[in-house]
């Protein structure tokens, strides 16, 4: 790690990398501004239990108090889980929050880079940013799609948020190199929505086989990859039902003139309001089980790696 000292590693995700023993990385972003408190603190904790379960080390990161910190304290989930008012870092936004001490949760692409500055490979989110929909926002890219074909780090996930345009995301993706994996399906998902009706470029069926072929990335030299699983079947919203809501909200977010940075929680927040709380469920549920996942895989890679020392 370069510059160790602006860091603070956990010291169980210390002695976790120390030993080679499998770590995931979780991402603060969805605890401080995707999920409403306290389902964003319950949802964070489960995430940490679920990776614990599967034997793995949890390291959530965030930026606190100027610090780059990889592995957070119960208290710091908390913190960030019911202070309204904590900031949102973005790769381009570390040096600002560090520089000026300030406390932060991070987003895919900030937390991705923080993952692999620490010698973390796999992460655990619910869904990538992407490209939004519409003619007026075609050049609104998430930084998340530059810093997967950048960093070697695989993204365990529910496929891209389903109010992002899937087919330009996929693209771009594609643009860049970044292998796509469909974890039991042939489809990549779309978050609140189980298939996008887009193919993805490989399958895979267990931990075991999407160790083998992350293994196989990283060797030829690749970067970060994309691993995709449906949310599950009873909490997912039909595709038409999905549209009708996000209609209404993109309405209300245009009359609001909201953009930028701020357009993914809005849209997301007024989701939950139209749907009557059955994105936020599938939103909980969905980030557990992509926890569990990762977690499943980095302690494949890990046996495997074992057997090849």
């Amino acid at each position: 790690m370069s510059n160790p000292s602006l860091f603070r590693l956990h010291p169980e995700v210390a002695e976790a990398l120390n030993d080679h023993r499998p770590v995931v990385a979780l991402e603060s972003t969805l605890i401080a501004h995707g999920l409403p408190w306290p389902l964003n603190f319950q949802t964070a904790q489960a995430a940490e239990t679920a990776v614990r379960e599967e034997g793995a080390v949890p390291a959530t990161i965030a930026v606190c108090r100027g610090r780059p910190t990889i592995g957070l304290t119960g208290e710091q989930l908390e913190e960030l889980a019911a202070n309204p008012n904590v900031l949102k870092a973005s790769r381009r936004d570390l040096a600002v929050v560090v520089a000026q001490k300030l406390t932060a949760a991070t987003t895919v692409a900030a937390t991705m880079f923080l993952a692999d500055k620490a010698g973390i490979r796999f992460f655990a989110t619910g869904g990538t940013g992407g490209v939004h929909r519409g003619k007026s926002h075609t050049w609104d890219i998430s930084a998340d799609l530059l810093e997967i074909a950048r960093t070697p780090v695989a993204v365990v996930c529910a496929g891209a948020k389903s109010i992002l345009d899937i087919s330009r995301t996929l693209e771009v993706l594609e643009t860049h190199g970044v292998l796509v994996v469909g974890y039991r399906t042939d489809d990549f998902p779309a978050f609140f929505v189980r298939s996008s009706g887009e193919p993805v470029n490989a399958r895979v069926d267990t931990p075991e086989e999407a160790s083998a072929l992350t293994r196989a990335h990283w060797e030829l030299g690749g970067a970060g990859l994309v691993m995709a699983q449906p949310v599950m079947a009873d909490l997912a919203l039909e595709q038409d039902e999905f549209e009708s809501a996000f209609e209404q909200v993109e309405r209300e977010a245009a009359h609001a003139g909201v953009r930028g940075k701020e357009l993914t929680p809005f849209l997301l927040t007024n989701l939950a309001e139209v749907t009557e709380g059955k994105t936020l469920r599938a939103n909980h549920a969905l980030v557990i089980s992509n926890a569990r996942l990762a977690a499943k895989i980095a302690s494949a890679f890990a046996v495997d790696s074992d057997r090849n020392c």
